[in-house]
C-alpha cells in the first residue's frame, strides 16, 4: 500500500536507527520518470546536527535582537546586512517597532548615494514612529529638495514628540523666515522653541537662547540671565565631551588642551578645536556634526558650493544650511566674508576659525558685484545684536 505522496508505509520489522536517513520515494509520471518536485527537500528532524535551529526561533526573539541592533547600529550597513541575509530576517527588519528603535547613525545616508528608495526608507521609518528619522527626512526635504510644507510639516510632527534637534530647527526657521520673505519672521515663536529644546538638553539651543537673552532679540533683555545661560550652555559641551571620552576608553586629559594665558591663534594655522571655555584657557573638541547636517554640507558640496544664485551657505562648518532667499543669513559685520543661520552657529564658528581670520573692512563687494556696508540684507532696525549690524561676536570670549 502506498501513500498518496506515493511512497510506501514502513513495514512493522523495519527499524530505523538514528544514523540512518529516512529516504522518501518520490513520485513517477506516466513514463516512468521522476516528476520535479516544487516543495525543497528537508532533512529528517530525527537526524541530530541537521536541523535549522533559526526557523525554530519565535519572532518576538528576532525582533528584539533586530531592535537591539538597530538602537545600536553605527552605519547604515550594520542594518542593510541583515535585511539582506535571507526573507525571513527582511521581513522582520522592517517590522515597525525595529524601525522606530533604530539609531540616527542607521540612517546616517551619505548624498551621493540619495536614491528615491533611501527616500522611501526614511518615510518608513518616520512613520514608524522614529522621530530621528522624521528630523532627518524633514531637514532634506526643506533645505535640499525644495519641498518646504512637507520638510516642515516633519520637523513639527518630531518637534511635537519633543525632539530636541527639530524644535532647534524650527526656532532657527522662525528667526530667519526660511522659506519665505522676511516679513515672515516671528521672533516670539523663535525664542519659545528654542526654550523649549533648551530644556531638553540642546547645547546649541541654550546657547542661542542667551543671546537673545543678551540682545533683547524676542524677549526682554536680559544680559545678567543670558550670560548665565552662555556659561551653561559651555559647562554642558564641557560636560557632554568628558562623558563621551570616558565611555569610548578615551583619556580625558586627550581631549583636553590647557592654556593659563590664553591667545588667539596664529592666522596660519587651522583650529580643529573649539575654545568653549576659553575665558578659563581651556579648549575641548569640537562636537559631531548631526547627520542631517552632514548630508546637506555634502549635498551642496558636490553641486559647486553654492545652493543657488545669490544664495550662500552657513560658513560653520558643522550646519549646512542653505539661505532659501538672498541676504536671509547674517553676515559678519567686521569683515564681511561670512554668514550664519543663527548666533550659536556664529559664536562657535567665531571661537573655532574665524576669530584668526576677521581682518576689519569698511565695505566688501558681494557676489553679485553690489557694494555693501556693515551689516546684513535682511536686517531691520531693532533687530538688536542677531540680525542687527552689531551681530559680531568679536566682544565674546
Amino acid at each position: 500500500m502506498r501513500t498518496r505522496r506515493g511512497g510506501c508505509y514502513p513495514r512493522v520489522g523495519d527499524v530505523f536507527l538514528p544514523s540512518e536517513k529516512r529516504v522518501v520515494a518520490k513520485r513517477k509520471d506516466f513514463d516512468g520518470e521522476h516528476m520535479a518536485c516544487r516543495k525543497r527537500k528537508r532533512i529528517s528532524p530525527d537526524v541530530p546536527g541537521e536541523s535549522d535551529l533559526f526557523d525554530a526561533f519565535p519572532d518576538d526573539l528576532v525582533i528584539y535582537i533586530l531592535c537591539k541592533l538597530s538602537s545600536t547600529a553605527t552605519c547604515p550597513s550594520d542594518l542593510i546586512n541583515v535585511l539582506i541575509t535571507c526573507k525571513r530576517l527582511n521581513g522582520l527588519g522592517l517590522h515597525s517597532l525595529v524601525l522606530s528603535k533604530a539609531s540616527q547613525k542607521a540612517f546616517a545616508i551619505r548624498a551621493k548615494n540619495w536614491s528615491e528608495s533611501a527616500q522611501r526608507f526614511l518615510k518608513q521609518c518616520a512613520d514608524s514612529g522614529n522621530t530621528e528619522a522624521c528630523y532627518t527626512l524633514g531637514m532634506i526635504r526643506f533645505y535640499c529638495l525644495h519641498n518646504r510644507g512637507s520638510g516642515a510639516s516633519m520637523m513639527a510632527k518630531a518637534a511635537i514628540s519633543s525632539n530636541a534637534q527639530a524644535l532647534y530647527s524650527l526656532a532657527v526657521i522662525q528667526f530667519n523666515g526660511s522659506g519665505g520673505s522676511k516679513n515672515d519672521k516671528d521672533l516670539r515663536a523663535g525664542v519659545a522653541l528654542c526654550a523649549r529644546a533648551a530644556f531638553l538638553g540642546h547645547i546649541d539651543a541654550l546657547r542661542e537662547l542667551g543671546h537673545c537673552l543678551q540682545d533683547g532679540y524676542g524677549v526682554r533683555q536680559n544680559i545678567t540671565e543670558g550670560r548665565r545661560f552662555l556659561v551653561q550652555a559651555n559647562a554642558r559641551e564641557l560636560a557632554t565631551v568628558i562623558s563621551s571620552s570616558a565611555a569610548s576608553g578615551v583619556p580625558t586629559r586627550s581631549c583636553f588642551t590647557w592654556n593659563p594665558h590664553p591667545h588667539p591663534p596664529p592666522r596660519n594655522m587651522s583650529c580643529g578645536s573649539c575654545p568653549l571655555l576659553s575665558d578659563f584657557g581651556c579648549n575641548v573638541p569640537a562636537a559631531e556634526a548631526h547627520a542631517a547636517n552632514r548630508f546637506m554640507t555634502e549635498w551642496f558640496a558636490v553641486r559647486g558650493g553654492s545652493p543657488g544664485p545669490g544664495l550662500r551657505l552657513c560658513s560653520h562648518v558643522g550646519c549646512g544650511r542653505p539661505e532659501t532667499r538672498r541676504h536671509e543669513f547674517r553676515r559678519c559685520s567686521v569683515c564681511g566674508t561670512v554668514n550664519y543661520c543663527s548666533r550659536a552657529c556664529q559664536a562657535l564658528d567665531w571661537k573655532m576659525r574665524h576669530k584668526a581670520d576677521c581682518t576689519p573692512t569698511e565695505r566688501w563687494v558681494d557676489d553679485d558685484g553690489e557694494v555693501e556696508g556693515n551689516g546684513n540684507g535682511d536686517a531691520e532696525e531693532g533687530d538688536g545684536g542677531v540680525n542687527g549690524n552689531d551681530d559680531n561676536v568679536i566682544g565674546e570670549s
